[in-house]
Order: C-alpha cells, then sequence, then structure tokens
C-alpha cells in the first residue's frame, strides 16, 4: 500500500469515526434537537437508541485490527444509515443545510472503505 494511500484511509476514517461516535451519543441521550428532528422526519424516538448503537459498534469494528467481514458489515451499515438520512431529508423537503452532515459522512464511508488497507479487506475483495 502506498503511503499516499494510508494518509487518506487514516484521515477520511478518523473523521468518520469521529463523526459517527459523535452523533452516536448525541443519539444515544436523546437531546431535544435530536428528538426534534426525529419527530419532523416521521421517524417513531425509539429508532435514536438502534442508530446511536449501530454506530457505536460500527466504529469499534472499523478502528479495531483484525475481523475483516466485520468491517465490511459496519461499513454497509453506515451506508445504509446515510444514504437513509439523505433521502429521508431530501422527501421531506430539507434543503442543504441538513443533508450537509450525512453527506459529509457518506463520503468519509466511501473513502475509507476504498482505502482500507489490504490487512483490512475480506479475502478476494
Amino acid at each position: 500500500m502506498k503511503k499516499r494511500d494510508k494518509i487518506i484511509y487514516w484521515i477520511a476514517t478518523a473523521w468518520l469515526a469521529l463523526g459517527m461516535l459523535s452523533t452516536g451519543i448525541v443519539q444515544l441521550i436523546q437531546t431535544k434537537e435530536e428528538t426534534a428532528l426525529m419527530a419532523h422526519l416521521g421517524y417513531p424516538v425509539y429508532l435514536l437508541t438502534l442508530l446511536a448503537i449501530w454506530k457505536i459498534l460500527g466504529v469499534i469494528a472499523v478502528l479495531i485490527p483484525k475481523f475483516p467481514l466485520l468491517k465490511e458489515w459496519a461499513y454497509a451499515g453506515f451506508f445504509f444509515a446515510m444514504s437513509g438520512a439523505i433521502v429521508s431529508h431530501l422527501v421531506i423537503g430539507d434543503g442543504g443545510k441538513d443533508l450537509f452532515g450525512p453527506s459529509l459522512l457518506l463520503v468519509l464511508t466511501i473513502v475509507s472503505w476504498y482505502f482500507r488497507p489490504a490487512s483490512r479487506k475480506v479475502n478476494g475483495v
């Protein structure tokens, strides 16, 4: 793996982990803003706890060494959660301000997945 690719991977992964962990914690403590956002999007509040737990576990899976199949599932989960958030905001008619966070996390997910080292890939992928 080239040094440039390794740097890109770790920068994207660090920002992805920070973003997912911070939003997961905010969702776990269910701030007034987060519960209002879920109501605005038409989702039940209990979904916040589920998303928070998945995000936090996903961050752990992406950062720990080994377990490449688990990492693939974590990346897939991040992709589905963030693309779902984007679609939810678009359907409701929210503007660019509301799309920025999930779009950034989606791009970081794709970049981190694409540049991951061979030791973090499932054989043959």
